[in-house]
Formats: C-alpha cells, sequence, structure tokens
C-alpha cells in the first residue's frame, strides 16, 4: 500500500471551477449541486434559472459576471464549489478566491481556439501553487480522440495533463467511460449515476494502452513504481491511487477526468476524486505561509453588498473557529464585530451559528474588511497572505448622473461597487473635472453602469474620458502688457514687458527676470510670475500650456496704484496678447504600449497598430509563454480608448496591454481641429 499521500483528507473542501468562458463551468456547477441534493434539479444555463444566474446582469448578457459560492455535502462530507468568470475581463473575480481554495477545477473542451485562454488560467494557477483537476467537458460532441486532444491542450500546462478516463463508445457515440485506474466501465445515464460494467473485450487493449501510459507519468515520481513496470509487476491498484493523490496534491501532475456536464456525466467521478484525492484547509495554510498557533485566521474571498443585509465578507476560516459576535482583527490594527454567520446557496443564505477551519461562509457586517484581507483573532492583527494586485486597466469611460442630485449617490454606490469588484479603477481627473471608471474590458464596465442604474436606481450617461492634450508654441515674441484702471481713490497699475520663448519638449514651464534699476519692484514680480502661471491654465487653443520660458525684462510701477492684483493683470494681458503671435500648436500624449497576444494573431496585431497612427517598435516571442508575443508600439493616447476590444476581436477574448506614457507629440490639420472642437474650442 503507497504512503506518500499519506491517506484521504477529511474535512470542509473549498473548490474553485475555472475555465475558458462558455467551456461549461455553470453548467459542472449546476450538475454538481443536483447531483448532491442542493437543488431539485438541473436547470440548463438557457433557462436563466442556474444557481449562478442570481444578478439582472448576468441573465442579461447570458454569462458569468461574478463569482458564485455554493455549498453542498457528499457522502457525509461539506463541499463548497466557487464558480468563477471565465471571461477575461472578469477574471480578477477567481484571483482572491484561488488563493484560499484547495483546489481548482479546470473546465475545457477540445476546442483549439480557446488554448490561450486555459493557458492563462493553468499560469494563474502555477503562479498561486493551485493544485488542479481537469474535467474535459463536451466529450459527446467532440470530434478527435481523448487522447489527441490532451495533446492538443498540453502546451496550456507547465505539468503532465494525466488521462485518468478514456471515453466509452458505441457506433461512434461516447456512452460512457472507462476509468483506467479502477479498470471499470461505466456506463452514463442522463441526470443519474452511472451503471458499473465489465470493459468490453474489443476495448481492453486501448484502455490497457492508456492506462500503462497513466502509470508510466505516475513512475516519474514513484521509483517502486518505476521498479514494478520494468519488471513487469502489476502495481497494486492503492498504490496507484496513493499516487495520483500525491502527485495532484503536489501539483507535479494535472490528473483529466472527462464527461458532459449538460447530461450530468462524469459529474460521481468528479465528485469522488476530489474527495479521495484533493488536498485540504492544511495544505492550504502551508501554501499561503500562514503563522502557526491556535489564532483563529480568515481569508477574505468576496465582498457582497446585499439589498436589505447590508455587506458579507465571503471568507475562508483557516484556523481556528469563528461564532456570532467574534471580534477580529483587520490588517494594521482595529477591530470588526461578527454579524451573522452564513452558508451561501448562490443567491440564498442560511444561518450558522459558527464556522471552523476549513468553512467558507459568509461573515455579515464586517464593514472596514476588504476582499483579500486576512482577518484574526490575535491581538493587533497578522500580516497579510495574499496581496490584492489588480492588473492594469484597459478601457474606462467618463460616468456622469442624469440630475445632479444623484451625484453623492452616484459616487457612495461606486465605492461599494468597486468594494464588491477590487480591479475597478475610480479617480477623478481634475483637468476635465470628469469622473473616469476604468476597468478590463467594455462588458466589464458595460456591467457596473447597468448594476448603478438596475440595482441602485441611478440613471447615468457616460462618455469616453478626455484626453490631456496640451499645447506648446513654435516662436518667440517679445509682449508688453498695462493694467490701468482708474475708478476714484487708489487705481490699478502694474506694467510689464515679457519675453516668450519654445522650450525644449518636457522642459515644462520656466520663469525668469532681468529687472533692472527696479523698475518693477521686487515685491510684484512674484505677482508677475502668478498671473503668468495662471493663463498657462489655458492657452489660445483652449488647453494648459507647456515647454515655454517667460521672462520679465522690463516695466514700470505706480507708487501708490500698484498692487499684486495689479501686475499679475498686467503679467495675464500680456500673456493673452502675446501667446496667439507665437505660432502655437496642439500636442497629444503618445504612450509607449506593450500588447501580449497568441503567436498566431501577431500579425494581425502589426496590422492594425498603423491604422491606429501607432509606430511598431518591434516584438519578440514572450519569456516562458510558449506561443505567445509580445509587441511593443507607441501609439497617441486618443487612439488607445477601444484599442482592447479591437485586440480581443482578433485573439478569441485574451490579448491584453499595458501602457505607459512616453513623450507629447505636435498635431496639426484634421486632428487638432477635431481635438479643439470636442473641447469647445473653435479652430
Amino acid at each position: 500500500m503507497g504512503t506518500r499521500a499519506g491517506g484521504r483528507r477529511t474535512g470542509p473542501k473549498c473548490i474553485a471551477i475555472v475555465g475558458p468562458f462558455a467551456s461549461g463551468k455553470t453548467t459542472l456547477l449546476e450538475a454538481i449541486l443536483a447531483r448532491t441534493g442542493a437543488i431539485p434539479r438541473q436547470n440548463p444555463v438557457s433557462s436563466g434559472n442556474t444557481v449562478s444566474d442570481h444578478s439582472p446582469e448576468a441573465r442579461a448578457h447570458a454569462m458569468s459576471v461574478e463569482a458564485t459560492i455554493a455549498t453542498t455535502e457528499f457522502m457525509g462530507e461539506q463541499i463548497t464549489f466557487v464558480d468563477c468568470p471565465g471571461s477575461i475581463e472578469f477574471s480578477f473575480e477567481a484571483e482572491p478566491v484561488l488563493a484560499a481554495c484547495d483546489l481548482a477545477v479546470v473546465v475545457a473542451e477540445a476546442d483549439e481556439k480557446k488554448i490561450p485562454a486555459l493557458q492563462l488560467i493553468m499560469r494563474k494557477l502555477d503562479d498561486l501553487g493551485v493544485p488542479r483537476i481537469l474535467f474535459l467537458n463536451k466529450v459527446d460532441k467532440a470530434a478527435a480522440g481523448v487522447r489527441d486532444t490532451l495533446k492538443m491542450l498540453q502546451p496550456a500546462s507547465s505539468v503532465p495533463l494525466l488521462l485518468r478516463q478514456i471515453p466509452l463508445r458505441k457506433d461512434g457515440v461516447v456512452i460512457g467511460s472507462i476509468d483506467l485506474a479502477l479498470e471499470r466501465a461505466y456506463i452514463y445515464r442522463e441526470y443519474a449515476e452511472s451503471e458499473i460494467a465489465q470493459i468490453p473485450g474489443d476495448e481492453k487493449a486501448r484502455e490497457l494502452e492508456a492506462r500503462f501510459s497513466m502509470l508510466e507519468t505516475l513512475a516519474d515520481h514513484d521509483d517502486q513504481l518505476m521498479e514494478q513496470l520494468l519488471e513487469e509487476i502489476e502495481p497494486p491498484k492503492d498504490a496507484i491511487f496513493d499516487d495520483l493523490a500525491a502527485d495532484l496534491r503536489d501539483g507535479a501532475v494535472t490528473p483529466v477526468l472527462i464527461g458532459t456536464a449538460e447530461k450530468g456525466n462524469g459529474v460521481l467521478r468528479l465528485l469522488k476524486a476530489i474527495r479521495h484525492d484533493g488536498p485540504d484547509i492544511e495544505a492550504t495554510r502551508k501554501r499561503l505561509g500562514a503563522p502557526d498557533g491556535g489564532a483563529t485566521l480568515v481569508q477574505v474571498m468576496k465582498t457582497i453588498h446585499t439589498p436589505h443585509g447590508g455587506k458579507l465578507s465571503v471568507s475562508r476560516v483557516l484556523s481556528g473557529q469563528v461564532a456570532d459576535g467574534s471580534e477580529l482583527w483587520l490588517p494594521g490594527g482595529g477591530t470588526a464585530k461578527v454579524s451573522g454567520i452564513y452558508r451561501m446557496l448562490g443567491k440564498d443564505q442560511s444561518k450558522l451559528t459558527g464556522a471552523k477551519a476549513g468553512d467558507t461562509v459568509a461573515l455579515g457586517k464586517l464593514d472596514d474588511a476588504k476582499t483579500g484581507q486576512t482577518l484574526t483573532s490575535a491581538k493587533g492583527g497578522t500580516r497579510q497572505l495574499f496581496d490584492v494586485e489588480p492588473p492594469q486597466p484597459v478601457y474606462a469611460f467618463a460616468l456622469r448622473p442624469k440630475e445632479r442630485k444623484d451625484e453623492v449617490k452616484m459616487s457612495a454606490a461606486i465605492q461599494r461597487l468597486a468594494e464588491e469588484d477590487p480591479s475597478l479603477g475610480l479617480r477623478h481627473n481634475q483637468d476635465s473635472a470628469e469622473t473616469v471608471l476604468s476597468g478590463h474590458g467594455e462588458m466589464h464596465l458595460r456591467v457596473v453602469r447597468e448594476r448603478l442604474e438596475g440595482k441602485n436606481q441611478i440613471p447615468v450617461e457616460g462618455h469616453s474620458p478626455a484626453i490631456p492634450y496640451r499645447e506648446t508654441i513654435r516662436k518667440s515674441v517679445q509682449q508688453r502688457g498695462r493694467h490701468k484702471k482708474q475708478s476714484g481713490g487708489h487705481g490699478q497699475f502694474g506694467d510689464v514687458v515679457i519675453e516668450i520663448r519654445p522650450l525644449p519638449r518636457g522642459s515644462g514651464f520656466q520663469f525668469t527676470d532681468t529687472i533692472t534699476g527696479g523698475v518693477v519692484p521686487k515685491t510684484y514680480i512674484q505677482s508677475v510670475e502668478t498671473g503668468v502661471r495662471d493663463y498657462l491654465k489655458s492657452g489660445p487653443l483652449g488647453f494648459p500650456v507647456v515647454d515655454i520660458a517667460v521672462n520679465l525684462s522690463d516695466g514700470s510701477y505706480h507708487a501708490v496704484d500698484s498692487s499684486d492684483m495689479a501686475f499679475q493683470m498686467a503679467a495675464k494681458l500680456a500673456m493673452k496678447e502675446g501667446m496667439p503671435a507665437c505660432s502655437p500648436v496642439l500636442l497629444e500624449p503618445v504612450m509607449k504600449v506593450q500588447i501580449v497576444t497568441p503567436s498566431d494573431a501577431t500579425s494581425k496585431i502589426i496590422a492594425l497598430i498603423p491604422q491606429r497612427r501607432g509606430q511598431i517598435l518591434g516584438y519578440d516571442a514572450r519569456p516562458d509563454w510558449p506561443g505567445w508575443d509580445v509587441v511593443e508600439a507607441t501609439m497617441p493616447q486618443a487612439e488607445i480608448g477601444d484599442l482592447i476590444i479591437e485586440l480581443r476581436s482578433a485573439t478569441a477574448g485574451v490579448a491584453s496591454y499595458s501602457a505607459v506614457f512616453d513623450h507629447m507629440a505636435e498635431i496639426t490639420g484634421r486632428l487638432a481641429d477635431e481635438a479643439m472642437n470636442a473641447n469647445g474650442k473653435a479652430a
């Protein structure tokens, strides 16, 4: 009997269900919940009535837009499943979940176009060190053989995909599976437990070949098994199961089970593999580097704001126990009191009296707790076990309520949405006085807007964020500005002569003076600079002015009527009259863009860059990412707004980009006219 795995891991488990968009994750969750009796029947995704369809946005777009938590029981043990969205735009939902779960079930299918998306998911699991099982879904519709499918999928995985089952066919139709470890056939029955059968004689040779391949892979980590194979000794079944469990928990292999979730086929074998082979909370604590000791540790996986119950923090209890009324220390100090503990089944909740290590529950009213944080009963708090670092946003729009009275309400609603979704960015653009939302794609922000209008009843309107255009000059000019006003009593008098000249790009603004003989007293020189700076907020083209030098060379003053304000006004007048003669020109920000794309789409990406006034700097293979390239280019910020939509369209939804400011560049003609018209300034 094998001892590598150390036996079955009992206790509550938390399993993430992940996979490419439309691979069947939600269908699999429905099948699992129906098979374990958590729901009365399996609802098809097309019905819009699945456990995961608890938001109007998910139903409207026929896709998961947030993680769904559902706890059930199987063979006397509690298992919580978290169905994570498959679209790359909502993929960040999975990260805090994966950090605290024991195992991931990766749902995939025999679709070559989805391999890059599968690779993104597998790489994330590698980064987080999460063991995984691959559930090869829709085997009844696959044209290729299952072993050919695994060869196609293998480049997406950094560890061997280990086939545990092969399909059983009759007249070309998949009627069941053969378990290579048990050496037993299972005949599928729709929405019911499979019927155990003997392996048909004409399938025996195929089964033996596939089984030997499985054992060879396992033998890479078990010298005794290798010796048995070399000596043609049949290894004991319990030793094989021990190797399967040990290699899964170590992340040395990814076992592959097959089925058709839509019909409930293969679900029971998957559940048994999770129960018998999956790691437990102790392994997850070790992976996260959780401190030893008797303190309660809680990892927040997701934040939900419910209409009537307030804030819920969906959390994994890593150690200790949580009772209603427990006080937990927050990061950085301060405590929060648990007010309600709930077991989740989609949108439904059932109240519990407490939770123990391994449980995944929703904790009520932890108002200051955030997704990804580690809470503890230890005084003063503990170090964070997982850092929430959303990827750089790739899409943005400016938002405002249709009615001004809703401004405060909208701001509060957006803050709640950002709590639920830490990948949602929010900033106030001071130049344009816009509230700008940023996220990971057009659909991501569309859902945010729908939630503002639906869930929060705030009608809003959005548009593309303003581009931070600037203007500069090409010529030098000397200009006098005189501000003189007499209205009884003290008047106002300021008189300046300034020299305006261009500076090299990126120099900003310089102010100097060459005043001699006190023609402008030192007291007022600062006032002149203040007036110039005030004018530079909006030059003759309507934009902030940059890369310009102003020198105060001459002027005059009045002993009684001169003042700080008079010299500010004189300086602004000189700038207003002199700047149009300096050949003002519009500048636009140009970004350095790095695009990551599957290699088979690189030519498409390179072709679209010049269409957006971009310049290709080069491209190369993405380091340690087989089948991916990195394309570098410069591109005007004005062309980047909806770039992600075109990138995703060209790459089956998986390409992304990052952008940083590179330089400002002149624009003239039609482009400049359009920019000025958009800013309300006639050309």
